[in-house]
């Protein structure tokens, strides 16, 4: 894993292969005049070629002095440099280094329009993020690939709140990158008891207390979804529950954090089609492994908060006994659902989990899930849907999730949630169906999950950003990571909600 630090010295003292200076458009010189010395004469010859356009990069070789080169990266707009930009620069630099093969490399915080602490922990998050590959399946690596070994902060004011940013910022880039790790993984490694056995890994190494329910203990609570999914599968179904209880918490009722662990999705008996769709269903576990990774972060960073994470695990596969449209599964919470879909699972199983999670008497419940193509059509793979129950709370709930989404650039878009769009469930022959009509499907699926709520609560359905078929600045191919810092800085807000 990459080494992280932050460092006060003289720029012209740095020995690294790469310096990484963020500048914003129209203040290069004025920066480069600031710095002097070998680097700051170098900078200035080299100027003539750099506008300083967003993510705009230029590389000089300053004659003397101790780093080996210099790269100049664009901000943009310098009266508006906002954490996202500052990501996407460091994910810039991320590409400098590897074009140049430096091992060790500085990045420079800017010289003003965002304070320490932001900055700091936005660079370290675009640049750690960019530099993330998956390789467990390569036989032969890429030897000649030069990899970061050491990333150091450089930091000319406010040094104790960028070393607070800074490891803000590995912790959760390391979370997240915990994240697109399980999504990553072949299905074959991630059946739900191992994915159980590796969460509890997770949790003594990190801190925080699992139980990983077995098919018995499932079928004690009744939860009538996630076995009815199961049925198709030769692997049994579970439950994992994810505990962080610091006895400093500042609520003794739990904010719950539920993830839709599908970790591999046929679509059962109502098979998908191969080709970019049932192709990257190993992607369909990405809200549990936002749970997962959400709740490293929240551990390693100490948040004086109670919470709980809870996902339900199984496959849906279309085997001998798999449950078929026309069947009608009991709840947990004791609710009918009429089957008409069997690829309509996702809702099912968050079902029983949402059903079970009353039991904690929450302060809130936050659900991720992979859970509509509907929401791709939408919104896109950049911009995951946000959705809540319409009452008196609902305000409050989704700004605190949208300025999560502002602090992590996990993006997030509210979707309206009024009573018609309930009709579409109306089963003949049941209390509901699983499904609705080709109209507003992220809209009736959330409508489905409400069903089994009775608290404060907020849904995500994350299906395009969660899972990439082409990179974008500090997000990789396949498995993201989506929803660990949306995740996290949300319940940070949560737990200091006057110090933000």
């Amino acid at each position: 894993m990459m080494k992280v630090s932050v460092t006060t010295l003289s720029l012209q003292d740095l020995d690294v292969d790469l310096l990484i200076i963020p500048v914003g458009q129209s203040l290069a010189r004025a920066r480069a005049a600031q710095i002097g010395g070998p680097i700051g004469e170098a900078l200035s010859t080299a100027l003539i070629d750099f506008e300083g356009k967003p993510n705009e990069t230029l590389i000089c070789y300053p004659p003397t002095g101790r780093a080996r080169r210099v790269a100049v990266i664009g901000l943009g707009d310098a009266g508006n440099i906002q954490r996202e930009v500052l990501r996407k620069a460091a994910a810039a630099g991320y590409r400098v280094a590897m074009k140049t093969k430096a091992t060790t490399v500085a990045l420079c915080l800017p010289d003003a329009g965002i304070d320490s602490e932001a900055a700091g922990q936005s660079l370290v998050e675009g640049y750690m993020l960019a530099a993330y590959e998956f390789e467990r399946y390569k036989t032969q690596p890429d030897d000649q690939k030069s990899k970061t070994e050491r990333l150091v902060l450089h930091a000319s004011r406010d040094e104790k709140s960028a070393r607070r940013g800074a490891e803000r910022g590995r912790v959760e880039s390391e979370a997240t990158i915990t994240a697109r790790d399980l999504v990553n993984l072949s299905p074959h490694e991630k059946t739900p008891v191992m994915l159980g056995k590796m969460v509890e890994r997770f949790g003594r190494k990190h801190g925080y207390e699992v139980s990983v329910w077995d098919k018995g203990d499932i079928e004690k609570e009744k939860m009538g979804g996630l076995l009815g999914v199961n049925r198709g599968s030769v692997e049994p179904p579970a439950l994992i529950e994810m505990t962080w209880k610091p006895t400093k918490a500042g609520n003794t009722k739990p904010v719950v954090l539920v993830g839709k662990g599908i970790v591999f999705d046929t679509g059962g008996l109502s098979l998908k089609p191969t080709k970019d769709s049932m192709d990257h269903m190993k992607a369909d576990m990405a809200g549990a492994a936002a749970v997962i990774g959400a709740m490293e972060a929240i551990a390693r960073l100490d948040v004086p908060l109670y919470v709980i994470g809870l996902i339900p695990v199984t496959d849906n596969r279309p085997g001998q006994n798999a449950y078929v449209p026309g069947d009608v599964l009991q709840m947990h919470s004791g609710m009918t659902v009429e089957v008409l879909n069997t690829d309509a699972e996702g809702r099912l199983i968050l079902a029983d989990a949402l059903s079970y999670a009353k039991l904690y008497r929450p302060e809130i419940v936050i659900d991720l899930a992979t859970l509509t193509g509907a929401q791709v059509v939408a919104l896109g793979s950049q911009v995951a849907a946000v959705m809540t129950r319409e009452d008196s709370g609902a305000r409050e709930r989704l700004d605190a999730i949208l300025k999560a989404a502002a602090i992590s650039g996990d993006l997030v878009h509210p979707m309206p949630m009024h009573a018609h769009y309930a009709e579409a469930l109306k089963s003949d022959v049941a209390d509901i169906k699983n499904i609705g009509n080709r109209e507003a499907g992220s809209i009736t699926a959330a409508k489905f999950l409400e069903y089994f709520v009775d608290y404060p609560w907020v849904h995500i359905d994350m299906a395009g950003p969660s899972f990439l078929k082409k990179s974008s600045a500090y997000r990789p191919v396949g498995g993201t990571g989506y929803g660990v810092r949306l995740l996290t800085e949300f319940i940070r807000d949560y737990a200091y909600p006057k110090k933000r």
